[in-house]
């Protein structure tokens, strides 16, 4: 893939996603603009469900068995709502992840935007224990949007994205079952700031206009 980019970096111009991405890939790039997301239909939620909760692909990339494993180590239940059609998602769960959920952890599966905005909007932080460099983390904005924490590892574009302290924790999975009460503490209202300043549709949008504008001149 990283071949393809290069071929095409010669002719045309190459926006990437995060510097971490960059990083990577060792491409040239002419501009990193993180993604947003309309924010206009995102609640900011009270955080006074009791729970962490944990959104994404049933893939070890995600880090679902360690967000299990660190909210019972913190005695904090948690809520999951997982993509897992694909076969090897079905196999993970049933025999990685099932057997590991302790009786006050729910299973969600899939869900809409409204019933997923409201889990995390009353989530104490949304656990996002990532096992790989992902390139950008949504998941992540939507939780801050919503005013919730994120507790995770600091891996990939997660650093670019929250504040370590102030928007949540970033640290090895070893280190989170400890930091995980804290999430009461964190404001949550800086936490949905952080979303409409930095991770807005109309942010993203303004930036892409503005590359292309310096392109055509």
């Amino acid at each position: 893939m990283t071949e393809i980019y290069q071929a095409i970096g010669q002719t045309s111009h190459i926006i990437a996603i995060s510097q971490d991405q960059v990083r990577h890939t060792r491409l040239h790039v002419d501009r990193i603009i993180h993604h947003g997301m309309d924010l206009t239909a995102v609640p900011v939620g009270p955080g006074n469900g009791g729970y962490a909760c944990f959104l994404g692909r049933m893939s070890p990339d995600k880090g679902i068995l360690e967000a299990v494993l660190i909210a019972r180590a913190a005695g904090i239940p948690l809520r999951i709502a997982a993509k897992m059609r694909a076969p090897a998602e079905l196999e993970y769960f049933n025999t990685i992840v099932k057997p590991a959920l302790g009786p006050d952890d729910e299973m969600l599966g899939e869900i809409g935007d409204k019933a997923k905005f409201e889990l995390v909007g009353n989530a104490v932080a949304l656990l996002c224990p990532l096992q790989w460099s992902e390139p950008f983390g949504l998941v992540m904005i939507e939780a801050l949007a919503t005013g919730t924490p994120v507790f995770g590892t600091a891996l990939g574009a997660a650093p670019e994205i929250i504040d370590d302290g102030v928007t949540g924790y970033l640290a090895p999975t070893q280190e989170l079952a400890t930091l995980l009460p804290l999430a009461t503490t964190l404001d949550r209202a800086t936490c949905r700031e952080t979303a409409e300043k930095r991770f807005s549709a109309d942010r993203m949008i303004a930036d892409h206009l503005d590359l292309y504008q310096e392109i055509l001149a």
